[in-house]
């Protein structure tokens, strides 16, 4: 769709249009618009004027075409997007919990389960309702664990009065389909939220490795340790000559490994200790103890979230 916007400037008697053209068999390129005052003007050489300069408007005419723009359906964060940036539906509101550590867990039955123990600090406090009118999605978010009110700037204090929420070090937002029965102040309770023998999914930053090499970074064979070879544990190869000359992007070789966003899914709750308020949830989960975990019903395609 095109249309036609003519735009009226006011222009001094001492203002001066230039086109620039290469040759004369060319159409203008180049509209310059500038002014002369003492040889300091836009375009030297030529004289200065004085005044008095009356005004006169001046009609420039173009077109204007709406072009639209790509979209990015799963970007990498906010800002990286085109238009628009639209991030995953969550199945369900979700809460935030700290990793404890492992055990054995034993079922009524005598069978020994693995289980990771997730406490839960003060806070899952809801802390803004986003919706599709004013924010172009809608989302819930939530605070957790309450820290003193020095250990937050004050535009972080002021987010959380304008919910009446206590100081709260950590945000996050869940995405959801609809945020009805949702309000600011809200305290979620992972009790209500969970039940034994759902299934869910964790995620959390897993541990550090640091710099490690092929094998333990990307699980490469190693060399022969015998018979004269001089090649243990070393990368290898890494491509080819002059052509294409040059290595390509996204080759697996040594690097820093670890301490990435990670999550597990369709995890098993086992036990829900409300005395002494823990969760515990068959399996590992990514971190060490201490590490902050976002725990969400599992995503089921077509059953708890959309298709598309």
């Amino acid at each position: 769709m095109a249309s036609s916007v003519s735009i009226s400037i006011p222009m001094a008697s001492h203002m001066y249009a230039v086109i620039s053209t290469k040759s004369s068999t060319r159409t203008p390129t180049t509209l310059a618009i500038g002014g002369v005052g003492g040889g300091r003007g836009f375009k030297s050489g030529l004289p200065s004027l004085a005044g008095p300069w009356t005004m006169q408007p001046t009609q420039f005419s173009f077109n204007l075409k709406q072009v639209q723009l790509p979209t990015r359906r799963r970007g990498r964060g906010p800002g990286h997007c085109g238009v628009t940036c639209m991030a995953s539906y969550e199945a369900g509101i979700g809460v935030m919990g700290t990793k404890l550590g492992m055990m054995t867990y034993f079922e009524p039955g005598g069978k020994y389960v693995p289980v990771t123990v997730v406490g839960f600090r003060e806070g899952n406090i809801v802390t803004q309702i986003k919706r599709e009118a004013t924010d172009g999605y809608d989302a819930v978010q939530v605070g957790y664990r309450r820290v003193r009110d020095r250990k937050l700037t004050k535009p972080e204090l002021g987010h959380l009065n304008k919910a009446g929420a206590i100081p709260m070090r950590h945000l996050q937002e869940f995405r959801l389909t609809s945020v009805e029965g949702f309000e600011p102040n809200q305290r979620l309770e992972f009790d209500q939220v969970f039940k034994e023998g759902d299934l869910v999914d964790v995620s959390g930053n897993s541990i550090g490795k640091g710099f490690q090499g092929g094998i333990k970074r990307h699980n490469f064979k190693r060399g022969p340790m015998t018979h004269g070879s001089k090649s243990h544990r070393q990368l290898g190869s890494i491509g080819a000559g002059t052509t294409p000359g040059h290595v390509y992007k996204g080759k697996k070789m040594p690097g820093r490994m670890g301490g990435t966003k990670t999550k597990i899914r369709k995890l098993q709750i086992v036990k829900i200790d409300m005395e002494l308020r823990t969760l515990m949830i068959k399996g590992a989960v990514p971190g060490k103890p201490g590490n902050l975990l976002r725990i969400t019903p599992a995503k089921i395609v077509g059953k708890n979230i959309p298709k598309t």
